[in-house]
């Protein structure tokens, strides 16, 4: 599926509605593994910071992971006599485990965790959900290595941090200054989508999420904290960054293969629906003609490399087929991927046998132009012949271009209506039940996407839970269902925005 021009399966982004309801706004998680001393001092400090600085309603949930020590109990406790808190429990470590577990079975429209230890100011908690309740990103994240960030921790840590961070960059091409610190926020309707998506159960998790939204073109807001290291810190680093390192080169290849459908969180151009109703504008063509000319450049680099090398035992025309045959192969694979962003391996075949129909073309404008010098001159010199390729190639080139944009890959984006998102995956040894067929649970995507925005309630107003902690029955989980891909089929309608929708409270003209 074409990328760079999709209407995408996530609408528009739109800020969230100030109103009164008894949905939270934000859902607070607070993973926590075998840490009966610091979660109740962790939990009233951050109870007393939403009270005091928060203008919407929020709830806090504790998501134990199989702790083995009074860790439930303190949890539960701290349920019973704070009505904004709840506690899940897991029986099966792993951070990552634990936020998709709570987040996918969350109501409220905007999700986030922090660590247990609090290392991070939570001045920078409003900060860092601001940008998604107005409908300006997808994700935000704390950053530790931001100019204006201040930062107590010992040299072995911001050793370990900035070389990971300069890992991802190098290898991963990522932009984000900060994976690793625990200090994330992410929209609903975006996490409905991507949680399928991230494999890791454990403290990649993060990464993971952050370098599919960024490759997806979601927009990820940071936000400079100000940072303090807790050296009683029980995350054994070893272990950590080796499984950091497993997982780098896991996505890597998956970005590389082209496996991972990140088509599926496309966002539609704009927040007026008239921005991506533009006519007689080709969708992503400057774009496409940089990455067409950069491929462009390499792959005569690479043909010439060829041409040399095959010209060194064989005539001018048998290597200029093969140096032009093995090149355009390249050239088709390298421009299906990066210039007009088809993934998957779906119709490869097809795309590289109408590239070997251009390849042809390609092959007699410079057969052509090769017989013709040799009737020219009987004995042409190497660098005349290469000079004539040359011309030859950059007729052949701007040919090349018009036919897989018209022709080899299409935009078809106008061939389809809604979207349709399944997420499918096979468990192995489910974790999570489903409840019964009288009392299913709602699924977040299942409500109306203005439900107005919650005012925070009264400190004696009765909180609905959301989760069902009673051991006795079982909770239904869809669209990223609990952890280590232990979920089961989830199918989500994702309406398309059709171009004609407007606010009808805006009076500017009509383009």
């Amino acid at each position: 599926m074409r990328t760079d021009s999709s209407p995408g399966n996530l609408p528009a982004r739109e800020h969230l509605p100030a109103g009164s309801a008894g949905t939270p706004v934000l859902d607070v998680v607070i993973p926590v593994y075998n840490e009966e001393k610091d979660l109740q001092p962790c939990v009233v400090r951050l109870h007393e910071h939403l009270k005091r600085t928060f203008p919407y309603a929020f709830r806090i949930t504790v998501a134990d992971n199989a702790s083995t020590d009074t860790t439930p109990q303190v949890a539960a406790r701290l349920e019973s006599e704070i009505p904004e808190v709840r506690s899940f429990r897991l029986e099966q470590k792993g951070r990552g485990r634990a936020l998709r577990t709570v987040w996918s079975a969350s109501d409220a429209p905007i999700l986030a965790y922090m660590d247990v230890d609090l290392s991070t100011d939570l001045n920078a908690l409003l900060p860092l959900v601001a940008p998604l309740i107005s409908g300006h990103s997808d994700l935000a994240i704390g950053s530790r290595l931001a100019r204006s960030s201040r930062v107590v921790r010992g040299a072995k840590r911001e050793f370990i941090s900035r070389t990971y961070n300069l890992i991802l960059r190098g290898s991963l091409q990522a932009r984000f200054s900060d994976a690793q610190c625990g200090f994330k926020a992410i929209r609903r309707d975006v996490a409905q989508v991507l949680l399928p998506l991230i494999e890791d159960t454990g403290w990649f998790f993060d990464t993971e999420m952050l370098v599919l939204a960024e490759r997806a073109g979601l927009r990820i807001h940071e936000v400079p904290v100000d940072w303090v290291d807790d050296p009683n810190s029980t995350v054994h680093i070893v272990k950590t960054a080796t499984d950091d390192l497993k997982g780098v080169w896991r996505v890597g290849r998956a970005l590389a293969t082209g496996s991972l459908p990140l088509d599926r969180l496309a966002r539609p151009f704009g927040d007026d629906p008239r921005d991506r109703d533009l006519t007689d504008v080709p969708k992503g063509l400057a774009r496409q003609l940089v990455g067409f000319c950069v491929v462009g450049v390499l792959s005569t680099l690479f043909y010439l490399l060829l041409y040399s090398g095959f010209r060194s035992f064989s005539g001018s025309q048998i290597a200029n087929a093969l140096a032009l045959l093995v090149s355009a192969v390249a050239n088709t694979a390298a421009n299906r991927r990066l210039t007009f962003g088809v993934r998957g391996r779906g119709s490869a075949v097809r795309h590289q046998a109408q590239g070997l129909v251009v390849f042809g073309i390609g092959l007699a404008l410079t057969s052509g132009s090769l017989a013709a010098l040799n009737a020219a001159t009987s004995s042409p010199a190497h660098s005349t012949e290469l000079a004539v390729l040359i011309a030859a190639n950059l007729a052949a080139t701007v040919l090349r271009f018009l036919l897989f944009r018209a022709w080899v890959f299409p935009d078809r984006r106008d061939e389809t209506g809604a979207s349709t998102v399944v997420a499918s995956h096979n468990p192995s040894s489910p974790t999570y039940g489903t409840t019964s067929a009288a009392h299913p649970q709602q699924l977040p995507h299942q409500q109306h996407p203005h439900t107005p925005l919650p005012q925070r309630p009264n400190a004696t107003a009765p909180q609905t839970p959301y989760i069902n902690y009673d051991h006795n029955q079982t909770n239904e989980f869809r669209a990223g269902e609990a952890a280590d891909r232990t979920w089961g089929d989830a199918t989500m309608q994702l309406q398309a925005v059709r171009p004609h929708d407007h606010d009808p409270r805006d009076t500017r003209d009509a383009r």
